[in-house]
């Protein structure tokens, strides 16, 4: 019991950040570290794709509708999330967007798709992201679980014996954790399974990890309910699901998977 006593005052200890300002530089630094490394290994899957490089025309081109995309998409999912702070921001008071994955992701998406119009590219580009994906996400929630209480990543309250006490002497579901623990193996198995359908791996990603949050955020406070007590997030995965569902569908029912 003392050994075990020990270890989840390690982790606690760890996990707490003394003040937001530090907390949010944590944050933006592990963030920082799974884009860029993200960015570095898609180069590199794309090359053992036998992609054309980064600056190629087509690919700069979905490069930056996927950068523009995902900006736009990370702070407007979050002030959908946060109707309080998108009010208090419209009323003249000095704050800045958190930050939403979700939106980063969605928003990237329809990035991607309308630089592929403009540029008439029919050519499937998700494939190759998905495993710089799931590294850069899981790099980027180390720092939200550092961030501890700075960061609106943590879980309830809980009595399992894993909780986590991030600096307000109540232990919590340590979601990060649980995240990290579902993208890797996630976006390995995609990565190394070889679908004869072009883009299928992403799609199928995309939707899991959609899937994910929306299960996941009952495990998280509610900073405003919206209808039926779900929160904003909750009910873009819905909507996005709803949308993208029968995408991934048809791409699934097109081909079934080739060996490796």
């Amino acid at each position: 019991m003392v050994g075990r006593t020990q270890a989840v005052a390690a982790v606690q200890a760890s996990a707490v950040i003394a003040d937001a300002t530090t907390g949010a530089w944590v944050h933006s630094a592990f963030t920082w570290a799974g884009m860029a490394l993200g960015a570095a290994m898609w180069r590199a899957t794309q090359r053992r794709l036998g992609g054309d490089g980064v600056l190629a025309p087509g690919n700069f081109a979905v490069l930056v509708g996927l950068l523009l995309g995902a900006a736009i998409g990370n702070k407007l999912v979050f002030l959908i999330e946060r109707p309080d702070v998108a009010l208090a921001a419209w009323r003249g008071q000095a704050l800045w967007p958190g930050q939403s994955i979700v939106g980063g992701l969605l928003g990237g998406l329809v990035g991607v798709e309308i630089a592929k119009q403009l540029t008439g590219q029919t050519r499937s580009t998700g494939d190759a992201m998905v495993w710089p994906i799931a590294v850069g996400l899981a790099i980027g929630r180390i720092g939200c679980f550092l961030a501890g209480l700075h960061d609106d990543t943590y879980g309830l309250p809980t009595d399992l014996p894993w909780g986590v006490d991030f600096g307000d002497g109540t232990p919590r579901h340590p979601t990060q954790l649980y995240e990290i623990a579902v993208v890797l193996p996630l976006g390995w198995a995609l990565y190394r399974a070889r679908f004869a359908t072009p883009g299928l791996a992403f799609k199928l990603f995309l939707s899991s990890y959609l899937l994910w949050r929306f299960a996941v955020e009952f495990l998280k406070p509610v900073p405003v309910a919206f209808p039926l007590g779900l929160s904003g997030i909750q009910w873009t995965c819905l909507v996005a699901l709803a949308a993208y569902l029968p995408v991934v569908v048809r791409g699934a029912r097109q081909a079934p998977p080739v060996p490796a």
